[in-house]
């Protein structure tokens, strides 16, 4: 089943070119011990619709890219998604669940973060079976 995209291509490709644009200098010259702050910083620093439309055009590439309903991916305040064929749930929280702030997110989806650099973060919770995402990013 197709997701319904909410976050229009261009729309979605604006806000993460914003996204990288804030990241890019962060990345090349932070030392990985203060790269999350720096992250959270320039991730702030960005005007509030950037970020949502950013974190929820991932989320529904996330879900394009893996559909199904065995993982529930949080990002708040912004979005939620299931994604990654599998049991289905019906009531309460999922079996697998991935959760992260939204700049972590943004690092992810980017590529200026791998999803092990984002684990040892320890901004990133994931639980259950089928929570390693890790072989879907970067998603662009």
């Amino acid at each position: 089943m197709a997701i319904h995209r909410k976050i229009s291509e261009s729309d979605g490709q604006a806000a993460l070119s914003s996204v990288r644009t804030a990241l890019a200098p962060v990345v090349e010259s932070v030392p990985a011990e203060t790269l999350l702050f720096a992250l959270d910083s320039s991730v702030a620093a960005l005007p509030r619709w950037v970020r949502a439309t950013a974190v929820r055009y991932g989320l529904e590439e996330l879900a394009t890219l893996a559909p199904g309903n065995s993982v529930e991916v949080r990002v708040p305040p912004y979005g939620v998604t299931q994604c990654v064929a599998g049991p289905r749930h019906t009531r309460g929280t999922p079996p697998s669940v991935v959760e992260t702030s939204p700049a972590l997110w943004l690092a992810l989806i980017t590529g200026a973060l791998s999803w092990d650099q984002a684990l040892a973060s320890g901004d990133l919770s994931a639980s259950g079976e089928r929570s390693d995402l890790g072989r879907f990013f970067p998603l662009f």
